[in-house]
């Protein structure tokens, strides 16, 4: 794949931060992603009828679009949600340097 949906990123959550290094370090040691991020943050979500409010840990994960069906996978297949957030956003332009980098670390 080339142009500007080459890259991505993917956002998923976790319940906490063991379970976000867990799967940080396994993406990057499989070269699915070249670096994940993260953060804290609030969630607010029905589940099942109730209203709740969680902490959680989002991981912003860079990767190449072509990778998006396998890092899915993996996360399904590792994560302790039931139905967890994994969502595929386009980078459609970034640093030819960095995008650069990002080939080297995946591809």
């Amino acid at each position: 794949m080339t142009g500007p949906n080459r890259y991505c990123m993917v956002l998923t959550t976790c319940p906490n931060q063991e379970e976000a290094r867990k799967i940080a370090t396994l993406l990057i040691r499989e070269r699915l992603a070249a670096c994940v991020q993260i953060t804290g943050i609030t969630s607010l979500y029905e589940w099942k009828g109730t209203v709740n409010t969680e902490s959680e840990q989002l991981l912003l994960i860079k990767t190449l679009a072509d990778r998006y069906g396998d890092i899915e996978s993996f996360i399904l297949k590792t994560h302790s949600y039931e139905v967890p957030e994994i969502v595929m956003i386009p980078i459609e332009r970034g640093s030819a340097s960095y995008l650069g980098w990002i080939d080297e670390m995946i591809g």
